[in-house]
């Protein structure tokens, strides 16, 4: 089965790809000869798509199987809301064109759009993850967990993840992630979290979206092990509020130290002024700040 998603002018596969490609320990797909690869369960199938780039197109396939149209729109939302394809950029670019820190980068990236983690119990744990750790550990902790917990296919001699859902974790203990190394509380966490998700205790994603940003924030951090700067991601790159701000976020603070060459780190207060020229594109701005530092 073979269909498209045509591109906005403010796009760019490259782009998209040099973020995608920031790990080489990343689970959930494999990008070869600019294909994308990945598992995505459809209709309680698991279906393997390829993403690759033709003409203004996105151009998938998918290739362990073809099924009927049906899963047609399921496979290009999916994908439409990974790559943010959904959102206008222009706007953005106009607000920041004349910002210090970012008009240049606008330019050097123009078209990356903000990558982002369509489901929301992934989300959160993937943000949960990585608190307080660094980016490489994040992607061992993170494969370590999909492999153990995930559903998984094997197709042309190569291993397919999928993210473990609430579900999955069902059965699983704390001292089982924490066999992962895991910290005693990521593992507390995330199985509460797991729980709580199976009971219903939680908003979904739909009845967040539909909620403010700031009301949809403070659900989040009523959520055990989540706090302001897990918060922010989740809206960012879930949730999709375009201004949420990890305003914490180590490595946002070195694109800001680097850009702006400062001896020391900004201080909150400095970075809030930067980002208050942003109007409502923070989410953009941080994304592409965070853009410049693996260059």
């Amino acid at each position: 089965m073979i269909t498209s998603i045509v591109l906005p002018k403010e796009f760019s596969f490259d782009e998209c790809l040099v973020f995608l490609n920031r790990s080489s320990n990343e689970c959930l797909y494999f990008i070869e000869n600019r294909k994308i690869h990945k598992l995505l369960k459809i209709e309680n199938e698991l279906v393997i798509i390829q993403i690759s780039e033709s003409k203004s197109k996105l151009k998938i396939e998918t290739l362990n199987s073809d099924f009927a149209k049906v899963i047609r729109k399921p496979i290009r939302n999916y994908i439409t809301e990974w790559f943010d394809l959904g959102t206008d950029i222009k706007p953005f670019y106009n607000v920041v064109s004349e910002n210090r820190l970012l008009k240049d980068l606008i330019k050097k990236y123009y078209g990356l759009r903000l990558i982002g983690i369509p489901d929301l119990f992934e989300a959160l744990c993937w943000a949960i993850i990585g608190q307080q750790i660094n980016l490489t550990f994040a992607y061992t902790l993170k494969r370590r967990f999909v492999e153990t917990f995930g559903e998984e296919i094997k197709f042309n001699n190569r291993n397919y993840f999928l993210f473990p859902t609430p579900q999955n974790l069902l059965k699983v203990s704390i001292n089982d992630l924490m066999n992962l190394q895991f910290t005693g509380k990521k593992s507390e966490y995330i199985i509460d979290l797991a729980h709580k998700i199976n009971l219903g205790e939680l908003p979904n994603k739909s009845e967040l979206e539909n909620l403010g940003y700031k009301e949809a924030k403070n659900i989040l951090l009523e959520i055990r092990g989540v706090g302001e700067w897990t918060a922010d991601y989740v809206l960012m790159k879930c949730l999709r509020f375009t201004e949420a701000l990890p305003v914490g976020d180590v490595g946002l603070h070195n694109a800001i130290k680097d850009l702006l060459n400062l001896q020391n780190k900004p201080s909150i207060e400095e970075i809030n002024k930067i980002f208050d020229e942003c109007k409502s594109w923070q989410a953009y701005s941080a994304f592409y700040l965070w853009r410049s530092l693996y260059d």
